[in-house]
Order: C-alpha cells, then sequence, then structure tokens
C-alpha cells in the first residue's frame, strides 16, 4: 500500500501517478487534496507521512512545485525518512543507503515522464543490509528521539 498526499501544485502529478499505479496494480490510499485549489502542503504531507508512519501504508509519495516543502513537512512525522529526489540515482540511493520510506517530488521541476520513472526506481530499490547503512539508519532514529 502507498500512500498518496500532495498540495494544489502537485495535484496533477499525483493523479497521473495514480494511473500508473494503477496499471501496475499497486494499491494506493490519496490523503489530498483533491484539486488545483490553493491548499497548505503540511497537512497532506503530514496525512499520508502518519499513514506511512502508523503502517497503514508501506511507502508514500508526495508532490508538491518543488518536493521540498512536502519533504520538510514529512520529516517531522517520527519514523519518516522522506527524500526529495529530481533523478534517478537520487531516488534509487534515497532507498538503498537511506531506507527512504517516502519519495517526495516537485511538480514544477520534474517533468512527468521523469517523476514516473522516479517512482518506479523508488519502489523497485532495496535497502542495503551492510553495517554501516544500518548503523546510519539508527542513527537518524537517535536523533529524532534526542540521543544524537
Amino acid at each position: 500500500m502507498i500512500a498518496l498526499g500532495n498540495d494544489h501544485a502537485g495535484y496533477e502529478l499525483k493523479e497521473r501517478i495514480k494511473k500508473h499505479l494503477e496499471e501496475k496494480n499497486i494499491e494506493y490510499t490519496d490523503y489530498g487534496s483533491f484539486d488545483t485549489e490553493s491548499v497548505d502542503y503540511p497537512i497532506y504531507a503530514a496525512k499520508a507521512a502518519h499513514a506511512v508512519a502508523d503502517g497503514k501504508a508501506e511507502f508514500g509519495i508526495l508532490c508538491c512545485g518543488t518536493g521540498i516543502g512536502v519533504s520538510i513537512a514529512a520529516n517531522k512525522v517520527k519514523g519518516i525518512r522522506a527524500a526529495c529526489c529530481y533523478d534517478e540515482f537520487s531516488a534509487e540511493m534515497s532507498k538503498i543507503h537511506n531506507n527512504a520510506n517516502m519519495i517526495c517530488l516537485g511538480a514544477r521541476t520534474t517533468d512527468t515522464e521523469r517523476a514516473l520513472r522516479l517512482v518506479d526506481i523508488f519502489l523497485s530499490a532495496e535497502a542495503a543490509h551492510e553495517e554501516r547503512h544500518l548503523r546510519r539508519i539508527k542513527m537518524l532514529e537517535d536523533i529524532e528521539n534526542g540521543l544524537l
């Protein structure tokens, strides 16, 4: 299950991602927003991020104008590692090295076809199990818990 979220700027890209996921028979829940009327991105990023953090979704995909705002908002939720990705390498490495559980995309900075490739790369990549990567993920959790 994938949690989707967006603001007004990311609405059309999210709608295209939904069709892409449907074509691949990947289930999702859409946490909004649901049109192009101006909204506050933290509300929708938080809804999707909480779904991932609470285990209702395995991963999340967030869209806004740049991907930056939704990534900042999502990363405020405990247990979230949201990565703002603009190219294939960052989408892959965010999962492999950082075990990211949300990808954030910019509708005004990334064309639709590339965004769909980034989604595919992110969803198919596997987190590395090497000790150095696991150690670093643990450090991120320690920061989150005020231990580092």
